[in-house]
């Protein structure tokens, strides 16, 4: 849920095992975004499964970054004391029990249980793993956190391929988490041997965390932290809901619905592959306003689908446009204050949570009250809020030399 810092360069020299810490890690990423995609993709069996209203299903999502907001600050706490990679070894294997629990109940006070222990442990999965690649980052001196995030998109690719193979061969979700959960943990136990440690990175994750921590003005972020919020809120409805539409709203099959999902993280991991050039070419502020036009599209061309194969299409397109957002929110953040980069970073950080707290409630109510294709557009419009906002992205203007 969150995106590459500015780099601080440290000068100290590279372990020999930092390259190994460092592919451990985007492995990690790896498997959490397997186990993340598995959970949203099956909304509707997890629905079905345990008699879930339309109404009460968006209280159920909404909880689950509420909780994940509290397990990040949690871990921050844990962290100090054990260090992170201690942190990231426990919860990383704890989050999979916890979908497998989410699938192997029958009662709703069971999923509520294994929902909440997921939003706690994913909170405190999510701070941990950013805060050692934000260390690693450290070490190396350069931007490596787009990686780690490539792979997080790679994960989903995988997990949504998964679920829809389960769909399509009608697995059940106690089958499909339960293997899922069997498998995934002991490959997070074994790669959380190869954790980059105090050996490797130093003093440079207590640094990154004491860079961030410093005191910067809210003022010239508050835009940006607006399209931060916007963005994820198209990123939260297409998350949690992506499949229901296609199921619900377009009576596609469960296991083609996968697709939609599937369609938008192959559009992140392309399109954040090719971003840096694109900026690049034709600078952030074009880049911006694509990227909220063509993510705008995307729901608009999602709400009049005539059909399944239209809504995959329609959230493909919306992939490609949500992923040139937010890694430049956080690169203009960094231009604000170069100085402290990670302190703007952290605080643009926090935006992520508070879309996903508004994005998925608000399109389960408008749904809940209408039909999805009448929700799709609530997103549309917020994600439109962020075109007056692309001129923030602008770099500062270099001063001209003075004359001799």
């Amino acid at each position: 849920m969150s995106a590459a810092p500015s780099v601080q360069p440290v000068p100290s020299p590279m372990a020999p095992g930092l390259r190994v810490g460092r592919a451990a890690l985007a492995v990690s990423f790896l498997l959490q975004g397997t186990t993340f995609a598995l959970l949203v993709t099956c909304i509707p069996e997890i629905q079905h499964r345990y008699g879930l209203s339309d109404g009460l299903l968006p209280v159920f999502l909404a909880a689950v970054p509420i909780l994940a907001g509290v397990g990040s600050i949690l871990s921050e706490q844990l962290v100090k004391r054990t260090g992170a990679r201690a942190v990231l070894r426990v919860v990383q294997p704890a989050v999979c029990l916890s979908l497998a629990g989410a699938g192997l109940g029958g009662s709703l006070w069971q999923l509520a249980l294994a929902l909440g222990a997921f939003g706690l442990l994913v909170g405190a999965l999510d701070a941990s793993m950013n805060m050692l690649g934000v260390g690693l980052q450290h070490r190396y001196g350069r931007s490596i956190m787009i990686g780690f995030h490539a792979a997080f998109s790679l994960g989903g690719i995988l997990g949504a391929g998964i679920a829809g193979l389960g769909s399509h061969y009608d697995l059940g979700l106690p089958v499909l988490f339960g293997t899922a959960g069997a498998v995934i943990a002991p490959l997070a136990v074994l790669t959380g041997t190869r954790f980059a440690g105090p050996a490797e990175l130093g003093d440079a994750v207590r640094e990154a965390a004491e860079a961030a921590a410093r005191s910067i003005p809210w003022r010239p972020l508050l835009p940006l932290c607006l399209a931060m919020a916007c963005a994820y809120i198209a990123d939260a409805s297409v998350s949690n809901y992506s499949v229901k539409y296609l199921t619900d709203g377009l009576g596609s099959r469960e296991d083609l619905a996968k697709l939609s999902y599937l369609g938008y993280m192959v559009a992140m991991l392309l399109g954040r592959a090719l971003g840096d050039r694109a900026v690049q070419r034709f600078g952030a502020v074009a880049v911006v306003r694509g990227g909220a036009a063509l993510a705008a599209l995307g729901f608009g061309l999602a709400a009049l689908a005539p059909a399944a194969w239209a809504g995959i299409a329609s959230f493909t397109v919306l992939g490609f446009g949500i992923c040139a957002i937010i890694p430049q929110v956080f690169a203009a953040g960094g231009r604000l204050f170069p100085a402290d980069s990670d302190a703007a970073v952290a605080r643009l950080n926090l935006f992520n949570y508070v879309g996903f707290l508004i994005g998925s409630p608000l399109v389960g109510a408008i749904a809940d009250a209408s039909s999805y294709r009448w929700a799709l557009l609530a997103p549309m419009l917020l994600v439109l809020a962020v075109l007056p906002l692309a001129e923030r992205f602008a770099p500062a203007p270099v001063a001209a030399p003075a004359a001799a």
